[in-house]
């Protein structure tokens, strides 16, 4: 039996760094690292620092998750460029969420296997979670950074031009391949990924200073480094949870109206990883094994949201104590819409 759960983590493992690494992780780590290197930290907290507008800040970070096809490991070097390039907690909290749990990409497929109401719901639900995440992680660590001095000077530009078109070069190398290669064999991705980072480079060797590109380097390893391990061990055990559960749990438990069933199909989701787009195909077949709608939803809305690997790794780059209040946080509101869309809805 031990065996057997060794060579289910081993393989998640290895499924996971054939299909996720290359054209998924590396770019990520690479956009993370030009975040910090290249975003003038000025600029971004006039806009999404801690003391910007609320309301404002978290409906950009919002609305523009929405075009990050990103799944919810991924998303954290993302994230967290982002908040160590001065983005408020909130703001970057709400990116970690939105990102995966309810992306363009991933809206078109569930709309196209579980039809247009149910995309409505999660892009509602997504919403509101969101604010509800953004304010709480506010309320709880928004004050742990001291004001910055320079917020209230005149506006200033995000980024130099030449800086921009590589930070966009970098991140059409992270997305392209899930919006063109969304269809076909998986050397299809890697191929548009080699392109679009063929692109980044060439036009980095010639346009950016050597030492700003050392410094992008070295910001991408820091990110790479205290990421990866965490992260694979997270698969790793992923691959052993899904051996040990029932087959016939999702008909006897999560099939019943109620809050248990959402809670228990949050609780997968959270804890499940689920690559972009993979969480539709997924829970349509649970739905035709007997799962509730409610639960359902649920598990649309966690089960790329949050995973065990981004657990860790969430621990590892924010600390602790976020991860302890993000977490039940999203498991508790993932619950609560579940339940109420089930009972009033479905």
């Amino acid at each position: 039996m031990i065996k057997e759960l060794i060579l289910a983590g081993l393989y998640s493992l290895k499924e996971y760094i054939f299909l996720h690494v290359l054209t998924c992780l590396i770019p990520a780590f690479l956009l993370a690292g030009a975040m910090v290197t290249f975003i003038k930290k000025e600029a971004i907290i006039q806009l999404l620092g801690e003391t910007a507008n609320k309301l404002k800040s978290f409906s950009l970070a919002s609305f523009g998750s929405f075009f990050v096809a990103a799944c919810s490991c991924t998303v954290i070097p993302v994230s967290s460029g982002l908040y160590y390039s001065g983005a408020g907690i909130g703001v970057a909290f709400i990116i970690l969420w939105v990102a995966p749990a309810a992306n363009v990409l991933s809206l078109i497929y569930t709309g196209s296997i579980l039809g247009s109401k149910m995309v409505i719901l999660r892009i509602i639900a997504a919403l509101l979670m969101a604010f509800v995440v953004g304010f709480i992680m506010t309320l709880f660590f928004g004050k742990e950074r001291p004001a910055i001095a320079f917020e209230k000077q005149e506006k200033k530009e995000i980024f130099e031009r030449k800086e921009l078109i590589f930070l966009i070069l970098i991140l059409l190398s992270l997305l392209m391949p899930n919006y063109l290669g969304r269809s076909g064999p998986y050397l299809k991705k890697v191929f548009i990924w080699l392109i679009f980072t063929f692109l980044m480079i060439i036009y980095g060797l010639i346009f950016i200073e050597k030492e700003r590109l050392k410094e992008w380097l070295r910001e991408s390893y820091w990110f790479f480094k205290i990421i990866i391990p965490l992260l694979l061990l997270g698969v790793f055990l992923v691959g052993i949870i899904g051996k040990i559960l029932p087959s016939n749990f999702i008909t006897n438990w999560l099939g019943k109206k109620g809050i248990l069933s959402s809670f228990l199909a949050t609780l997968i989701g959270a804890i499940s990883y689920f690559a972009t787009m993979t969480e539709a195909p997924f829970t349509h077949t649970l739905i035709k094994l007997g799962m509730g709608k409610g639960p359902a939803l649920a598990l649309l809305l966690t089960g790329p949201g949050l995973s065990l690997p981004n657990w860790l790794a969430i621990g590892r780059v924010f600390g602790f104590k976020k991860t302890l209040v993000y977490v039940p946080t999203i498991v508790i509101l993932g619950t609560i819409i579940g339940f109420l869309t089930d009972k009033f809805i479905f």
